[in-house]
């Protein structure tokens, strides 16, 4: 027979389990974004500490993309859109140019002015090598951003990363549609705001 304090404690276990899981995002990736100072759109510095106590999205772009930039861009407002409209505060994007030499402040300020973004909370970065940045992709987030030895373009990915209060990246997601894989705005959206409130 089932005494009350058998259920009362299973209910107690049950109950720290789902604060637990709560607190715990649960995500596909556990790296620690590397330290990092460069300059934004604006011509402002901005480090990863800068970046410490708020949930961020990152991702890779350069100005001058003739294929996936420009669609990932446009994503990427469209996920700031969302999140907008569903309240979500404290959190930012970060967008990182592999073209560095090109892309100046001036060239990225140029380049999201073509898109519906707010920019206040919207870093484009530069200011580093191309083999620094390409360093920095790989140990960061376990990407790839290499100059393309037939052109004057770049190999890329086009994932979209979730990166933590404690600058650690828990999750990716697809950044452009490829195939028959779709971007996931409602997921990307309900993950900051999961995380955010956390």
């Amino acid at each position: 027979m089932i005494s009350f304090r058998s259920i009362f404690i299973a209910a107690a276990i049950l109950i720290m389990l789902s604060a637990c899981s709560n607190r715990d995002f649960q995500g596909n990736m556990d790296v620690e974004v590397q330290n990092f100072t460069n300059v934004n759109q604006n011509g402002e510095e901005v480090s990863l500490a800068d970046l410490e106590g708020k949930v961020w999205l990152a991702n890779f772009i350069f100005t001058s993309c003739t294929t996936v930039c420009p669609p990932m861009t446009r994503n990427m407002s469209d996920v700031q859109d969302m999140l907008n409209e569903e309240g979500v505060e404290n959190y930012e994007i970060v967008s990182f140019s592999i073209d560095p030499a090109r892309d100046t402040p001036e060239a990225l300020k140029e380049y999201i002015s073509h898109y519906e973004a707010d920019e206040s909370n919207w870093q484009l970065l530069t200011g580093y090598t191309e083999e620094e940045i390409g360093t920095f992709a790989e140990k960061s987030f376990q990407a790839v951003a290499i100059p393309d030895p037939n052109s004057d373009q770049f190999v890329h990915g086009t994932s979209f990363y979730l990166v933590d209060q404690e600058g650690k990246v828990v999750k990716s997601y697809q950044g452009n549609k490829q195939g028959s894989e779709e971007v996931p705005f409602d997921e990307i959206v309900q993950d900051v705001k999961q995380l955010s409130a956390q």
